[in-house]
């Protein structure tokens, strides 16, 4: 390899936003690629089960428009990853559409490149027979037919072998469905030539965007550049910089162990990496490791509905309900359950968060002071929402004007910022499917399509 490769990477996740002063800087030290990660599974199953994108098409269009024209002044690829969030077939397309429409209004003539990423339930049904799927340690339930067959919009993370293929195609926007994050970074370094190893250590660090940075942020932009043997990253807004710390710490984040992370079809060991200050802004990184795996395995995402959820939020004062908070809402869940006597209590289920008093870290809190004030969230999950507003109602009446020992008023021991104070939130979904499948390679389950766009 004789040339350095620069990627571009403008924010944590497409449409978190970005200084237009620091992208256009970016823009200037001329990148090989601009690659924005869309995706994650950070909260929770709700946007792959209910099939809607973590940020709003608006500021989704925002950053996108940015992203387009200044690939195309350069004519360099744009890569996004784990489109519209979860990267099922709604959210690519959803993100597709965004993408269409600027397209349109810019008249920008260009080739697609869609790489779906939606696994059908047959195929992991025949797989899981096969014994081919694997769970990954966590509380998911063992995968069997009827789980398969109530879940909903199964995707599975793609590794580099699909965009390096749309790559070779000479495709200009490639749009991922649900990709391993690093991976659309990874892509762009061994398309081009360079070590898989530095190429997917790199993907690591820029995915979140300036997040590596200090002060960190994934509002902003970072330029990862890979040599013959290393990597640098820096920030290209001058209010942040990179140091050796602040890069070997954002190399640790989101790792079940501290220097291997495992991805589809590639172990990337980093007990040996060097991080080295080069200037008061950048970092080199050295001696990153990848062996492939014996068996090439996918990660399989996948949500069902379970329940419907009816919560409240409110407020505490009373200093000698704030010290029995726990007891009086244990006599609030008994109280209610002997009302709705008819109704059997595995329909349903009611849950309190104390905020000032281990609504965070629940058991696992050390400090044992008690706030003056706490907030309360309680919800109840049910069968139905018409159930769970039910007794969600009976839950927050009960609470207001529970007569606790000490009491001198006769009601008000909740205090409602919101009015109406009993939200609806709707269907919960679940991960029903988390679990590994071995494929035959990297390119067997994610099939690419093509599209000329032209104008005028």
């Amino acid at each position: 390899m004789s040339k350095k490769i620069k990627i571009l990477s403008p924010c944590g996740i497409l449409g978190y936003g970005f200084p237009v002063e620091s992208f256009q800087k970016g823009l200037e030290d001329k990148p090989d690629a601009i690659v924005v990660d869309a995706g994650s599974t950070d909260a929770g199953p709700h946007k792959l089960g209910a099939g809607v994108s973590i940020v709003s098409r608006m500021a989704c269009k925002k950053d996108l428009l940015l992203l387009i024209k200044g690939s195309r002044e350069l004519n360099i690829p744009l890569i996004i990853g784990s489109a519209g969030g979860s990267g099922a077939k709604v959210h690519t397309e959803w993100t597709l559409d965004i993408i269409n429409e600027i397209l349109e209004e810019e008249k920008i003539n260009t080739k697609l490149a869609i790489i779906w990423a939606d696994i059908d339930n047959e195929r992991v049904k025949k797989s899981n027979k096969l014994g081919q799927v694997l769970d990954m340690g966590t509380n998911i339930p063992k995968l069997n037919d009827e789980i398969i067959d109530t879940t909903k919009s199964i995707v599975a993370q793609m590794g580099d072998e699909p965009i390096i293929e749309a790559l070779k195609e000479k495709a200009e926007i490639i749009v991922c469905g649900r990709a391993y994050d690093p991976a659309p970074f990874a892509a762009v370094g061994i398309y081009n030539g360079c070590d898989p190893a530095l190429s997917y250590h790199l993907g690591k660090i820029l995915e979140c965007g300036a997040l590596c940075a200090e002060p960190g942020t994934t509002k902003d932009c970072i330029m990862g550049v890979i040599e013959e043997d290393s990597f640098y990253v820096y920030p290209t807004n001058p209010l942040r910089k990179c140091t050796p710390t602040s890069v070997a710490a954002h190399t640790f984040y989101e790792k079940d162990h501290p220097y291997i992370l495992k991805g589809p079809g590639i172990e990337l060991h980093l007990e040996s990496c060097e991080f080295t200050a080069i200037d008061d802004s950048t970092v080199r990184v050295k001696n990153s490791k990848l062996i492939k795996t014996p068996k090439y395995y996918i990660k399989l995402e996948g949500a069902r509905k379970i329940l419907y959820r009816t919560f409240v939020v409110a407020g505490v004062r009373d200093p000698l309900l704030i010290n029995k908070l726990e007891e009086v809402e244990g006599l609030v869940i008994q109280g209610v359950k002997e009302y709705f006597s008819e109704i059997p209590e595995s329909h349903y289920k009611i849950n309190f968060i104390n905020y000032g008093i281990n609504g965070v870290m629940g058991d696992l809190e050390p400090n044992e002071e008690i706030s003056k004030e706490a907030g309360v969230v309680f919800e109840v999950l049910a069968k139905t929402q018409e159930l769970a507003s039910a007794i969600c109602s009976s839950v927050r009446s009960s609470f207001m004007h529970y007569g606790y020992k000490g009491r001198k008023s006769t009601s008000g021991n909740l205090a409602f910022p919101f009015s109406p104070s009993d939200i609806n939130f709707g269907p919960v979904y679940e991960f029903s499917v988390y679990h590994l499948m071995e494929v035959k390679d990297g390119k067997e389950v994610f099939p690419i399509e093509y599209r000329e766009v032209k104008h005028g």
